[in-house]
């Protein structure tokens, strides 16, 4: 009790959870993709159940502190270069998203899904979609629990902070995938981040670490300009004559 009346556990828990919110934008995107793959009816349901369970496999990690940091460890050496299970963890994640992203770029490009109406959509299992959002929420969230671990003092504080992160994800991941799946040049640009997610997490993992700062910085004025494209065509299209 006599924590909560601590100003340093609150501000290392309103830092915490800044950070985590943060670190999580560019699982936000991939959550809002995979969902977007759904029917309507059930993309709500699978975000829900998704974030529910990778929010139990965050704190199950949390949870095994002893056992993320040894993640850190030397397992592997390759010509000259060090491995750890986290760098094979992340390559393995770049990799996929990287393979992801470019698939996903490509039909939206071939126009395969373009002219289709929405029933005749690819059938995408529901099942599968939550392991998948589990799976890189567990990829993504690697440098959060770690840098969770070194931030805070006590467990609790960093379980409330990600419990707390985790919640505002949720809330915001369905306004996000609603936008992106109404907007087709905004779903490019999510495509886009996923390449550039999986880059910067292959490069990672090979020891070429790109500072975070950077990332969100040319995805904020990646951002910018796509609203103002959206802008600038919402209002030619309001002072367009009607016939």
């Amino acid at each position: 009790m006599n924590g909560l009346l601590d100003p340093g556990v609150w501000a290392s828990f309103v830092t915490l959870t800044a950070l985590e919110i943060v670190l999580g934008v560019d699982n936000l995107v991939f959550v809002a993709l995979l969902s977007g793959r759904l029917p309507a009816a059930r993309r709500a349901r699978a975000r829900a159940i998704g974030l529910g369970f990778a929010l139990a496999a965050r704190l199950a990690l949390l949870g095994s502190i002893y056992a993320i940091m040894r993640l850190v460890a030397p397992v592997a050496t390759v010509a000259g270069h060090t491995f750890s299970w986290r760098d094979l963890i992340l390559i393995a994640g770049g990799g996929f998203l990287l393979f992801k992203g470019t698939g996903e770029i490509h039909k939206a490009a071939s126009g395969e899904d373009s002219d289709a109406p929405e029933f005749a959509a690819p059938a995408v299992s529901l099942l599968w979609t939550i392991s998948q959002i589990v799976l890189f929420d567990l990829i993504f969230s690697l440098d959060s629990v770690i840098t969770a671990v070194g931030m805070a003092q006590q467990l609790w504080v960093m379980v409330a902070a990600i419990v707390a992160a985790m919640a505002l994800m949720l809330a915001a991941s369905g306004p996000l995938s609603n936008f992106i799946e109404r907007n087709a040049s905004v779903k490019m640009l999510a495509f886009a981040f996923l390449l550039l997610i999986g880059m910067v997490l292959f490069a990672d993992g090979f020891g070429f670490s790109v500072p975070r700062g950077y990332i969100y910085a040319a995805m904020g004025f990646s951002v910018t300009v796509e609203a103002l494209n959206l802008w600038s065509a919402r209002s030619k299209r309001k002072k367009r004559p009607k016939a």
